[in-house]
């Protein structure tokens, strides 16, 4: 008997392998469609991942697809027809937050071409990874691609009493931000904060590019001195704080705006402009 039930587990690998391997995106498509197209609730709910499940059950699965018939039809027919090939692909987060993509393509993972976009802004995530290894290296050229326009000009509105004449120099700047500002407006505003703790709940927000480079328009000469000037220590702080809070760290978005909380009260602001995403605050 052993054997036998060994020979008939042998036999039925084969069967299971190819079962396996011809199951793809579009299989599991036409079959979570068709299950819902014939009412067959739970053979859709079982074609779900563990996370969609977890996020609902079977019992609230069941009653969205009985209260909303109508719905769950037009949806099944959407999903039979995709617009195009399924792409598979996965994401792998490094221990230093960033996430590499990798593309299924000829049965074989490969490495999607933002692993080798080390200063990326695909999605805020990337432009975030890609602005702390800027600042890293100290390369102030390619922090101002995170800058949002107005802030370049010197458009962005002053806030927290920041007066932001031109011609005013960065320290100036920074004594002129209102009481109680306690993190940095971005990269071109961070340094003109008045250098309280970062990881503290701001009271007020902090000038803008005007406020930190002292000037209509920011460069990457001005952001060095006031980053690497009396602002230095505050900057290093955020960035720190930053970058301990994003391996683990979920960015919220909405449309062209995105933010992610760091530390006790900090949150880096998003803003997608020009189909890039670029640094708002923090």
């Amino acid at each position: 008997m052993k054997r036998t039930a060994l020979l008939l587990f042998l036999l039925a690998l084969p069967a299971c392998g190819s079962s396996y391997a011809q199951q793809g995106p579009s299989d599991t498509l036409r079959a979570y469609a068709q299950a819902l197209q014939e009412g067959r609730v739970d053979a859709a709910y079982r074609l779900l991942s563990d996370e969609a499940k977890r996020s609902m059950s079977l019992e609230a699965f069941r009653r969205a697809v009985r209260d909303n018939p109508d719905d769950a039809l037009e949806i099944a027919r959407a999903i039979a027809r995709p617009a195009a090939d399924p792409v598979v692909t996965a994401t792998v987060t490094m221990p230093n937050g960033e996430e590499l993509l990798l593309v299924f393509e000829g049965g074989r993972w490969r490495l999607d071409a933002a692993a080798v976009d080390l200063y990326g802004q695909a999605t805020p995530r990337q432009a975030l990874v890609g602005f702390l290894r800027a600042f890293e290296r100290r390369r102030y050229d390619v922090i101002m691609r995170y800058v949002p326009d107005a802030e370049k000009e010197g458009l962005g509105e002053p806030a927290g009493g920041a007066p932001g004449e031109a011609g005013a120099a960065a320290g100036e700047a920074s004594a002129a931000v209102g009481e109680g500002a306690a993190q940095p407006a971005g990269p071109a505003g961070a340094a003109g904060s008045a250098g309280a703790d970062a990881s503290q709940k701001p009271a007020g927000r902090t000038g803008t590019a005007r406020a930190a480079a002292g000037a209509a328009q920011l460069t990457p000469e001005k952001l060095k001195a006031a980053w690497e000037g009396p602002q230095r220590e505050q900057i290093n702080r955020v960035v720190q704080a930053i970058k301990a809070a994003l391996p683990t760290a979920t960015i919220e978005e909405t449309g062209d705006s995105a933010s992610m909380a760091y530390g006790a009260g900090g949150t880096v602001a998003f803003t997608r402009e020009h189909g890039v995403w670029k640094i708002k605050d923090f």
